[in-house]
């Protein structure tokens, strides 16, 4: 029996290969920088690069999504284009409260997989994980907290070691367990 290949469009083509070239080239400036300078030198300038990045893409997705306000929906919205441009699985619930997002995975860290560099995920995730969710909120109005209530590429519960503590509207929401490749993303309202 004849095996029959997946067929996909151009367009599928076209995202898979232009996220690839993303991934690499965000990879490849952080190692040469970190051959001349450092990790922590090239850890400060990667956060300082997505910290404007994520304006960028803030910008850009409201533009696209057309969302001019600043509600729970519209970020929800507009961050899940982030996400899915980023190739990450996940869940999302917008409530008055904000939003929470459950990432199945993590297409970053899987990468550092890859090259072997899995133990640095922590520090990374720390800086730029938390760069980017802070910048989407100041986008947004400055509207909004965020924090990781689970971080999967820490393994940890914030009353381990990470992040603000989870409370009411925190992880328990999610039905998830830590020690997972998954991670809880909260943009909560302010007051």
């Amino acid at each position: 029996m004849e095996r029959v290949k997946e067929v996909r469009s151009e367009e599928e083509i076209l995202v898979e290969y232009l996220r690839r070239a993303y991934h690499a080239v965000d990879g490849l400036w952080f190692m040469m920088v970190e051959q001349e300078s450092g990790f922590d030198r090239a850890l400060e300038l990667d956060r300082r690069v997505w910290e404007v990045l994520a304006k960028i893409e803030a910008r850009k997705a409201r533009e696209l999504m057309n969302c001019a306000g600043n509600s729970p929906e519209e970020l929800a919205r507009c961050f899940g284009l982030k996400l899915k441009a980023d190739g990450q699985e996940f869940e999302a619930d917008a409530s008055d409260e904000g939003v929470r997002f459950a990432l199945r995975g993590c297409a970053w860290l899987d990468l550092l997989r890859k090259s072997g560099r899995e133990h640095l995920a922590v520090r990374i995730g720390q800086a730029i994980c938390m760069t980017e969710g802070r910048t989407w909120c100041a986008e947004f109005g400055g509207e909004y907290e965020f924090e990781i209530p689970v971080m999967g590429c820490a393994g940890l519960r914030p009353s381990e070691g990470f992040g603000p503590q989870a409370g009411p509207g925190g992880s328990e929401g999610f039905g998830l367990q830590a020690h997972s490749d998954r991670c809880h993303m909260l943009f909560a309202r302010k007051g």
